[in-house]
């Protein structure tokens, strides 16, 4: 790295920084020398370092290659990715769904960063600060690698450009003690928290590092993963979340309001975000709103969620609509789900989280049907406009409730949040669940269903084995919609290749012309390809296998 024109890398890592950062001189080009020498560009290097960490705001959710979203664009959620086609799906738009050279180009600045700080130019009273918080972003990237890849190359040292560095695979165990030693050095270096009032919120804390051990170690125990079904991993991954249980976090009172409130506002839930301003914000409600309000929902057919997660949500009486006998779909005869007035009585959290038709928002009611001789159809159908989702359901999660303006020029200033506490209990639920604990499990559970806003009946003592791990993994899909779990849950699960081949499905409503009466009908959005064994990881691209012969291939790809 020695004399390298780091222009480029000082240009990112001012991003989202204060201005002061940017008062640079010459303007066009910085040194090495200059960067390791004045506290104020150390410092900017430094705080560039958390755009490394993926966040969900974009055009490309990862929602929309698993059964949450439909999108034109789905050469993944079709399952015909392969190693030809799988940065099509790469960072471009913030979708970090592949997340390989990306990663490895963060990962390098950390390794810069932590190199220089070994003996560092200028004193620095926060030092340890920022190397812990280095040290839990390199770890936070490579936890993103190993979930997507299984086991990955570790880099930890500096290498020249001109370097020719064969690296191989380290398995995915090296890889899951690395992190957790990783997380522990930094644990070491950083405080405990910071309120989410905190000018310094947002920043990696000791509660961060549990958190992402947490998630990690539920990973690491699960059937992907852990295919002898080791206890001790589970029991690990207990461990990791009960930690966070007793730290003074608790549940957002109002779970539509957690997702809407700006960077900086109180709320005891959360855990680590990635925070916007107006300097640096993002375009999530453009994006994924419905043409009404002047956004792009079915813009290439991004994000509208889907018929399959809608089926999911249960009724208010805490009942699930649909049960499953010998794997085929069927009402519940307990649940009052009534097929053509599907959204009467339903989780609280289905009208959080997505408009349909009748949807009352902003003083409007959602029209997505189209009439029976096709001559009229809904202000929002999708013969209306097509940026109109084509599933016929809007993502309302994210979006303000305020008659906001939507255009490009439109700062929104949303937190995206990485790390909360209904998280950390259905991790924890999980693993007491694998480890027998099946009061505990429903405990758990129970707590995220009892949200005030939420207030769904408790998970009964008598739903145990698998129809309680059916419900666990239900909860954990409904709570976590659109937070960037569902692709990866499917996966680490393990999920029958069947369930992972099913059609993606949409709602469609017709009005009669006569009467007006509406008729719902749920209809196949596109059809998938065969899912196979090997897709559980995705494969590296391969340009990738080419230029390092040492590298392999993820297996079966």
């Amino acid at each position: 790295m020695k004399n390298i024109l780091i222009y480029t890398i000082i240009l990112i890592a001012c991003l989202g920084c204060n201005d002061d950062y940017l008062d640079v001189t010459p303007q066009d080009r910085v040194s090495e020398d200059a960067v390791w020498s004045d506290p104020n560009l150390i410092a900017a290097y430094h705080n560039g370092l958390y755009n490394g960490i993926p966040h969900g705001f974009g055009r490309h959710m990862i929602s929309k290659y698993s059964d949450e979203a439909f999108s034109n664009f789905w050469d993944i959620q079709r399952n015909t990715l392969n190693p030809d086609n799988v940065t099509s799906v790469g960072g471009g738009n913030t979708n970090y769904l592949y997340f390989w050279g990306r990663a490895y180009q963060y990962i390098r600045k950390v390794n810069v960063f932590l190199e220089e700080m070994e003996d560092p130019q200028v004193e620095l009273p926060d030092l340890d600060r920022m190397v812990g918080e280095a040290k839990f972003i390199r770890a936070y990237m490579y936890f993103e690698m190993v979930r997507r890849f299984g086991g990955i190359p570790l880099v930890t040292e500096v290498y020249a450009l001109g370097d020719e560095v064969m690296f191989t695979r380290n398995t995915f165990d090296e890889c899951v003690d690395f992190i957790d030693a990783e997380l522990d050095e930094a644990i070491a270096l950083l405080p405990q928290s910071y309120a989410s009032t905190d000018a310094d919120f947002g920043r990696a804390t000791q509660d961060a590092c549990q958190a992402l051990k947490s998630r990690m170690w539920l990973y690491a125990a699960s059937p992907l993963f852990n295919s002898s079904n080791d206890m001790a991993v589970w029991q690990k991954t207990a461990d990791a979340a009960e930690l966070l249980l007793d730290r003074g976090y608790s549940l957002h009172p109002d779970y539509r309001q957690m997702f809407i409130q700006e960077s900086g506002a109180a709320n005891e839930e959360l855990l680590f975000v990635r925070n916007f301003s107006v300097s640096n914000s993002h375009q999530a409600p453009i994006i994924n709103m419905n043409r009404r309000y002047g956004g792009y929902g079915g813009w290439s057919a991004s994000n509208g969620p889907t018929q399959n997660l809608v089926d999911d949500y249960d009724m208010e009486n805490g009942q699930p609509p649909f049960i499953y006998d010998n794997g085929q779909k069927q009402l519940n005869p307990a649940a009052g789900y009534d097929p053509q007035d599907p959204y009467a009585d339903r989780d609280p959290r289905m009208d959080y989280t997505l408009l349909h038709n009748g949807s009352e928002y902003r003083g409007d009611v959602m029209e997505m049907w189209v009439s029976s001789d096709e001559a009229t159809w809904g202000f929002d159908s999708f013969r209306q406009s097509g940026d109109n989702p084509r599933s016929n359901y809007v993502l309302k999660k994210f979006m303000p409730d305020e008659d906001i303006p939507l255009d490009w020029s439109t700062p929104f200033h949303m937190p995206w949040i990485h790390f909360r506490l209904a998280e950390i209990y259905l991790n924890y639920a999980e693993a007491q669940f694998e480890l027998g604990n099946e009061s505990v499990c429903r405990e758990y559970i129970n707590m995220v269903r009892a949200r005030p806003s939420v207030a769904l009946p408790p998970i009964g003592n008598d739903v145990t084995g698998e129809e309680l791990r059916r419900r666990l993994y239900n909860e954990r899909r409904i709570e976590l919609a659109f937070e960037g779990h569902r692709y990866f849950d499917q996966r680490r699960w393990k999920v029958p290749l069947e369930e992972l081949s099913s059609p993606i499905m949409g709602m469609d409503i017709i009005k009669d012309a006569a009467s007006g009466e509406l008729t719902f009908t749920p209809f196949v959005l596109g059809e998938r390809e065969p899912f196979e064994d090997h897709m559980y990881l995705l494969p590296i691209e391969t340009n990738e296998i080419q230029r390092n012969p040492e590298l392999e291939q993820t297996p079966g790809w």
